[in-house]
């Protein structure tokens, strides 16, 4: 039983050291989230911090604010998703061969 345990808090540990490093990595990769074809383009850290914003200068021109402050935010939703999905498969990678309970959810 003691070895158990000991294995257990070692297996707890490791995970620990290395939902530290994912923390790490996540938080210095970039996605890019676009809309409009890619007329409007925005770069999100894995931490959802915004690192750039591109807007194509022809949205200027139409001169329609609405239309571009939608393609704004249906860039960020496209980041922040591909942020998500990063982090998912992240946490999946580093938690594979550890039995977790269902629906129990790492702190991102």
């Amino acid at each position: 039983m003691k070895n158990q345990l000991g294995d257990l808090m070692q297996q707890a540990q490791k995970m620990q050291e290395k939902m530290q490093e994912a923390q790490q990595k996540l938080a210095d990769i970039e996605v890019q989230g676009e809309s409009g074809g890619g007329l409007v383009k925005i770069t999100l850290t894995g931490k959802h911090q915004a690192r750039r914003i591109s807007i194509d200068a022809s949205l200027y021109e139409e001169n329609d604010k609405e239309m571009l402050e939608d393609l704004v935010v249906a860039a960020i939703n496209d980041a922040v998703q591909k942020v998500e999905s990063k982090n998912k498969d992240s946490m999946a990678d580093m938690t594979a061969g550890i039995p977790l309970p269902p629906g129990f959810k790492m702190p991102f």
